[in-house]
């Protein structure tokens, strides 16, 4: 008896496919099932219209819980609100976006290097020209003499964790399944790409019925080798000063209380990263805050000292690590717990842990019964921690008229928020001056995407974030606002996601930093003796073709965001800017979920945040007949001979 089979086009399988996944996972012996796409993006040209497009249509018109659709202004806008989406649901979620070819599936390419830079997963399904050749080439083909089987769609396989392309509707199987396989996998996720062919999207074929059928994908969190717990437990029992740097594979692991507990029994403090802020309360006894480049002093100080790092969860990126110079102790070793291998044997370490970060922590502490760190370091952190803590009491209520510094914006942002609501940032100055600033309490309560640190992602990564709080909310969690804190800079690179929250009356809240420029690789380009060439917005000094000391632009972005459709609040230079920005805040999170409110506030970009005595390796050109560059070079030179060329 043969199988039961559907006579559908591969687009429509696709869709009705991706309807009947899902995650499971178990934290705790609390099982979870939920749809692993609960929606797609969509933006349709004539290489999906007929095939995506019309399966999309087909299944709304029947019901439109099947397979939602959401569209964007945007392609990579629409991967950076699937990102945001999957980081608030911590991976066990995604959104797949289709898109047309040519422009439309390679605008997805810098979303792509996100995901997978933050090790977040997406489904990216672009579209691709004729797979039978039937016309040759095509509007918007990529011809290349020398290989001409290459389309633009390969372009995705250096960005993505899986690429594939179904040139035959019977490859659809194996592509989705292996793609979905890497989607799920906590130590291989990141951007999934499976190129579409537009003749294939609408070319019809047998699917067996039990291809469609529900499929359930259990997170996989594997659990520590008893032998290396005990050789990281002799280790740190060993050390004098232990460090701990938790990482956003301590929230994917839903490790945080685990590592509270870790914490309380042993006396190790503890360091995070930009992904783990969050980990633990900014006030917990043995919480440091924010490491390295952008870090609390407090961190950097017992990190320069500390004889073991136990890292879990983290990449160690150049910013945790200040670049090499943050571990100044020549006898230095590294525990790394990390679900992925290339993160657990980082830094020459001799004691890997290939495992679930919750998991591997439940184990140390049964094997670290009755241990704790000498009272020398306990009182080194309080003391670290009280100091630092001044410093930002100070730069937070410290004011300047008639514009305010940026520190001065992210106290008064941070404490007109409630404990759950979420912050948004990506680049400029502001993630760093988050990092080692922002008091969060929740550990839902941040999200800054610094693994890839992109311009314009705030807006449409705020804008998933804030799916999965409503979503998060209707299941009965906490009502969470989400505030996306924006430089002019990041705002003009992609604020007409502002468009899509209002067709769908979304609120998300956006501060809106004004200054006129770049002030984060102002300040960068300053310290590096390049006197802030090219970052300041002005109007063009024809003689000497300088845009850096003419008249700042005409420009208002207030009204920008209006004509977009959003509320505006606009935030006046003078005494009072702080109090009014706090209030407008509080007027904002009362507000109704009818749309997007944008906060617009002016600041003076020369106003830095308060010093993380940590540096970060950036280049300084060895020769130069400028004086700055040459004095900016001595000092690169000082910082270099600190730098270890290996650590572990």
């Amino acid at each position: 008896m043969g199988t039961a089979t559907r006579r559908m086009t591969v687009a429509q399988a696709v869709v009705e496919f991706l309807s009947k996944q899902y995650t499971v996972d178990s934290i705790d012996g609390v099982e979870y099932r939920e749809r692993l796409i609960p929606g797609t993006f969509g933006i349709f040209g004539h290489g999906n219209v007929a095939g995506v497009g019309q399966a999309l249509k087909q299944y709304q018109a029947a019901d439109p819980t099947i397979m939602p659709y959401y569209q964007g202004r945007n392609e990579q806008a629409q991967v950076h609100q699937a990102v945001g989406y999957a980081r608030h649901t911590r991976r066990r979620q995604t959104f797949a976006i289709s898109t047309s070819i040519g422009p439309g599936s390679s605008n997805l390419l810098t979303g792509a290097a996100l995901a997978t830079t933050n090790r977040l997963p997406v489904l990216l399904l672009p579209s691709d020209t004729f797979a039978t050749r039937a016309a040759d080439p095509v509007l918007q083909q990529l011809e290349l003499p020398y290989a001409y089987d290459i389309t633009v769609n390969d372009a995705f396989r250096p960005l993505s964790r899986f690429f594939d392309r179904v040139s035959r509707p019977e490859q659809m199987f194996s592509a989705f399944h292996h793609g979905l396989r890497v989607l799920t996998d906590p130590a291989e996720t990141g951007a999934v790409t499976i190129s579409l062919p537009q003749d294939v999207q609408a070319e019809a074929f047998d699917v067996p019925e039990e291809y469609l059928a529900e499929r359930e994908w259990r997170i996989r969190r594997p659990e520590a080798e008893d032998d290396d717990i005990r050789r990281a437990a002799e280790a740190i029992r060993a050390a004098k000063r232990p460090l701990i740097i938790a990482g956003g594979g301590v929230l994917y692991a839903y490790a945080n209380e685990e590592l509270a507990k870790f914490a309380q029994l042993t006396g190790i403090p503890v360091g995070n990263t930009q992904a783990g802020v969050g980990v633990l309360p900014w006030d917990h006894k043995f919480s440091l805050g924010a490491i390295g480049s952008t870090g609390t002093t407090a961190a950097n100080a017992i990190a320069a000292e500390a004889d073991l790092i136990i890292g879990i969860g983290t990449r160690y990126e150049d910013f945790t690590t200040a670049s090499r110079t943050a571990f100044q102790n020549p006898d230095v070793k590294f525990v790394n717990i990390n679900v992925a291998p290339i993160d657990a044997y980082k830094h020459g370490t001799t004691l890997p842990i290939v495992a679930d970060a919750r998991k591997a922590l439940v184990k140390l502490n049964q094997a670290l019964g009755g241990y704790r760190v000498g009272g020398d370091l306990e009182d080194k952190v309080a003391a670290e921690k009280k100091r630092w803590n001044g410093i930002v009491d100070e730069a937070f209520e410290t004011r300047y008229t008639p514009l305010p510094a940026q520190n001065e914006i992210i106290g008064a942002t941070n404490k007109a928020m409630d404990d759950q609501d979420v912050v948004i940032c990506a680049a400029g100055s502001l993630p760093g001056d988050l990092h080692k600033m922002w008091r969060v309490r929740d550990p839902f309560g941040y999200h800054v995407e610094y693994a890839y640190s992109c311009m314009g992602y705030e807006i449409p990564g705020g804008l998933g974030v804030k799916r999965a709080a409503l979503a998060e909310a209707a299941a009965g969690g906490p009502d969470r606002d989400v505030v996306v804190m924006v430089g002019d800079g990041s705002y003009l690179m992609m604020h007409t996601e502002l468009v899509t929250a209002v067709a769908e009356r979304i609120k998300l809240i956006v501060v809106l930093i004004q200054n006129h420029g770049y002030a984060s690789i102002g300040s960068l380009s300053e310290s590096l003796g390049s006197q802030r060439f090219g970052t300041q917005y002005r109007v063009l000094d024809k003689e000497q073709h300088s845009f850096d000391a003419g008249e700042n632009l005409p420009i208002d972005l207030a009204t920008n965001a209006e004509s977009l459709g959003a509320r505006v609040i606009r935030i006046e230079p003078g005494e009072h800017v702080i109090e009014a920005l706090g209030a407008a805040i509080k007027e904002a999170k009362a507000a109704p979920e009818t749309g997007p409110i944008v906060i617009h506030v002016e600041s003076d970009p020369l106003l830095d945040a308060p010093s993380s005595e940590s540096w970060w390796d950036v280049p300084v050109s060895q020769v130069s007949e400028l004086e700055s560059t040459r004095q900016a070079y001595k000092t690169y030179t000082d910082h270099k001979n600190r730098q270890r060329k290996l650590l572990g």
